[in-house]
């Protein structure tokens, strides 16, 4: 059994791959090298390197992995994976001031894995403290896991009626989304100013009451109609869907307010400016160049 996911490193992700079999992580060194170099082509910088580690008589290469992980695109592609031992050996030839703290957060990491073992219920506990951080409220992080538990009773009837695909997955998920809110995810994300953040973490206390009721509303048409593989399930999702439109618009009509907004949990331009200043601090000039 194996479990992909997303890792938050100073607010940016890592995609990320658990395998149970080996018991161990496996990461995406696309992303690693794109937050330790602030590269906007991580993929030319990480090519560069492995022909240099290449050159160097450097084993690390033969150590890569392919692994299937989640694209900006929603889809389920084929990427560079490194064990965090690999990782390890990676980071040592990127210079960046990030190094030493990503060390620490890949040590953190593995040890958050086996205490989550041992105790399901941190993992919980944890995303809650993450949640509480990063200055949301104990309602809205209380719609946000009630949310995340009618999505997984959604995906799980998706897996039983025969949708096994991630690519599947995202678009099921796209169709319920749009037609609530006629929005696409992508579009949604884009209004927010979001990148490579996770919507649901960004949405208002309405817009995550909306999307539970829309995949509440999509999981319950499905069993009733007992749907099974894609085309089925589509269907079930655009009726799902369209009964939280008419929510939406009914509320929206009674309040004059959209239910769709701006609002995300990003830091402010200001903060994330002294928090890269502080994590790149101006080198000191040599008397050469003054």
């Amino acid at each position: 059994m194996t479990e992909t996911s997303i890792k938050l490193f100073e607010s940016r992700k890592i995609r990320t791959h658990w395998d149970e079999t080996e018991e161990q992580w496996y990461f995406s060194v696309i992303d690693v090298v794109e937050v330790l170099t602030e590269s906007t082509i991580p993929k030319r910088y990480w090519s560069d390197l492995k022909k240099k580690l290449t050159s160097e008589g450097s084993e690390v290469y033969e150590k890569i992995v392919r692994l299937k992980m989640i694209a900006d695109d929603g889809k389920n592609r084929e990427t560079d994976a490194a064990d965090t031992k690999t990782l390890l050996r990676i980071i040592q030839s990127i210079p960046s001031p990030k190094a030493e703290p990503f060390k620490q957060w890949l040590a953190k990491v593995g040890y958050e894995r086996i205490q989550e073992i041992q105790d399901p219920s941190q993992s919980i506990d944890r995303a809650r403290e993450n949640w509480k951080r990063s200055g949301r409220s104990e309602k809205w992080i209380q719609q946000r896991m009630t949310g995340q538990e009618t999505r997984n009773k959604l995906t799980d009837y998706w897996k039983d009626a025969g949708i096994k695909e991630q690519d599947e997955f995202a678009y099921l998920t796209n169709i319920i989304h749009q037609e609530w809110s006629d929005l696409t995810v992508k579009q949604h994300k884009q209004l927010k100013g979001l990148k490579n953040q996770n919507l649901r973490d960004h949405m208002s206390e309405a817009e995550l009451i909306f999307t539970a009721l829309a995949e509440l509303s999509t999981r319950q048409i499905a069993q009733t109609e007992q749907a099974t593989g894609l085309k089925e399930n589509a269907v079930a999702g655009k009726k799902g869907g369209k009964i939280a439109k008419n929510a939406r618009k009914e509320l929206e009509l009674q309040t004059g307010r959209n239910v769709i907004t701006e609002e995300n949990f990003l830091p402010p331009a200001k903060e994330k400016e002294e928090l890269e200043a502080h994590l790149n601090p101006p080198k000191e000039r040599s008397k050469k160049d003054l």
